[in-house]
C-alpha cells in the first residue's frame, strides 16, 4: 500500500505539473489574446480616422471643383455679355463685324524675292519705320 501511495503521490505530482504547465499557456495565451483585441481596435480607430479624413478630403475636393465650376460659368457669361457689348459697340458706330469663331488664320506667304519699291508718303500719312 505504501508502494501505491507513492504511485500515486507521483502521479499526482505530475498532474499538478502539467496542470501548472497548462495554465502558465492558458494565461500567456489570455495575454496575446488581448493585446491583439487592444491592436485590433487600435488599427480599427485608425481606419476609421483614415476613413473620414479621406471622406473630408474627397468632400473638400468636390466643393473646390464646383467653386471652379461656377467661376467659369460666371467667366463664360462675362465673355458673352462683353462680346454683345463689343458687337452692340461696332453696330452702332458701323464698323466690321466682331471675330463669330468661324475665322481661320490664313499661313502667311513667303514674300517672293523681288525688290519692295519705296512708295513715297503721302500728306497725313504716317511712317511706322
Amino acid at each position: 500500500m505504501k508502494k501505491e501511495l507513492e504511485d500515486t503521490q507521483v502521479a499526482l505530482e505530475a498532474s499538478h505539473k502539467v496542470i501548472a504547465g497548462l495554465t502558465e499557456i492558458g494565461l500567456s495565451m489570455s495575454k496575446k489574446i488581448e493585446r491583439m483585441k487592444v491592436k485590433k481596435q487600435k488599427v480599427r480607430a485608425n481606419h476609421v480616422e483614415c476613413h473620414q479624413k479621406f471622406q473630408a478630403r474627397i468632400h473638400e475636393v468636390e466643393d473646390s471643383i464646383q467653386a471652379q465650376h461656377l467661376i467659369i460659368e460666371a467667366l463664360v457669361d462675362e465673355k458673352d455679355s462683353l462680346l454683345q457689348t463689343i458687337h452692340g459697340l461696332q453696330e452702332a458706330n458701323n464698323a466690321p463685324t466682331p471675330f463669330d469663331g468661324d475665322w481661320e488664320e490664313e499661313p502667311e506667304e513667303e514674300p517672293e524675292e523681288e525688290e519692295i519699291e519705296d512708295i513715297p508718303l503721302g500728306e497725313g500719312e504716317i511712317d511706322d519705320e
